[in-house]
């Protein structure tokens, strides 16, 4: 679960405090001279720490579909951004002549930047449209979802996406009263579904807006295609460092990297199942932050960090 709260880190640019820092740097074993990819750059803060660690001949190919990432590249000639969603980027690794790189990071979680920016429509802290979407060319937002969708495509979404305990409660309360009240603004949403809340507010809203969040930017299929195309894109022996906020996206993550595949394993022995699987596990437990870092900024209390290499 992710936790809308401010962040802080006084070491850091504002715009995102990159979790498990120390911790993907060192998993990736950056070569000087190697070729990287931040799927995910955000505020920079993990791809300083890759650029760090390059020579002068080494790259890094930071990819974020948010035009306001833009605004946080460095001005450094081994850096090449790529304003697109990772789940391209088999194609815009080879469109720019990097078929294989040495080593991936994607860092899942929402960056505290766009939390803070009420217009975006993000945190439940502030009143704003209810927008949500991480790329502004894309057309739905969350009030589109809320207003176009079945009660029943409503009740899976709160109940896989946010494990929202009413959902299906939550999803007839939203149908019965749409018609007749304006689903436009995070004020409006929270009056309809004030009724049925459950258990504590904060925490309620929390979850529901993180559904509306992984539904609006396909979250969960972006991460699936991303993962599909990593043992291609990976040189043997190159790593892939990746930070989930949430069980679903871990069990994703941790299902890929096992058995190259997102089906649970059949331990069935009188049907085997042979799965070719390119990576080997590095992290046998993901790697969680310590207590100094959590105090430091509470979102990376649910940070995972799962690593994986491709087989030589």
């Amino acid at each position: 679960m992710e936790d809308n709260g401010p962040s802080v880190n006084h070491h850091s640019s504002p715009y995102h405090v990159p979790v498990l820092f120390q911790e993907t740097i060192e998993a990736l074993q950056v070569k000087p001279d190697g070729v990287y990819v931040d799927c995910t750059f955000g505020g920079g803060g993990h791809s300083r720490g890759i650029l760090d660690k390059l020579g002068p001949q080494g790259k890094l190919i930071a990819f974020d579909q948010d035009a306001d990432a833009a605004r946080n590249i460095p001005g450094d000639d081994r850096v090449l951004f790529v304003p697109n969603n990772f789940r391209h980027i088999q194609r815009f690794l080879r469109f720019n002549g990097y078929p294989q790189v040495d080593g991936l990071l994607a860092d899942l979680g929402v960056s505290s930047h766009q939390f803070d920016e009420a217009e975006r429509g993000f945190s439940t802290r502030f009143e704003g449209p209810l927008d949500m979407r991480m790329d502004q060319r894309q057309e739905n937002t969350a009030s589109d979802i809320l207003k176009k969708y079945s009660e029943q495509q409503l009740h899976k979404l709160f109940e896989q996406y946010g494990e929202v305990t009413n959902s299906k409660t939550l999803a007839k309360q939203i149908v019965q009263q749409r018609n007749n009240n304006p689903l436009q603004t995070i004020a409006q949403l929270k009056a309809i579904i004030s009724p049925v809340v459950k258990g504590n507010p904060n925490k309620y809203l929390a979850q529901v807006f993180q559904a509306l969040r992984i539904e609006v930017n396909d979250e969960m299929g972006a991460l699936k295609e991303m993962l599909q195309q990593v043992p291609a894109v990976l040189k043997p022996g190159g790593r892939a460092a990746i930070i989930t906020f949430h069980s679903i996206e871990d069990r994703l993550v941790k299902n890929f990297f096992k058995n190259g595949t997102f089906d649970e394993q059949n331990d069935n022995p009188l049907l085997p199942v042979e799965q070719k699987n390119d990576l080997k596990i590095i992290t046998k437990k993901p790697i969680i932050a310590g207590d100094e870092e959590i105090r430091r900024n509470p979102r990376s209390r649910s940070a995972k960090l799962r690593v994986a290499e491709r087989k030589q």
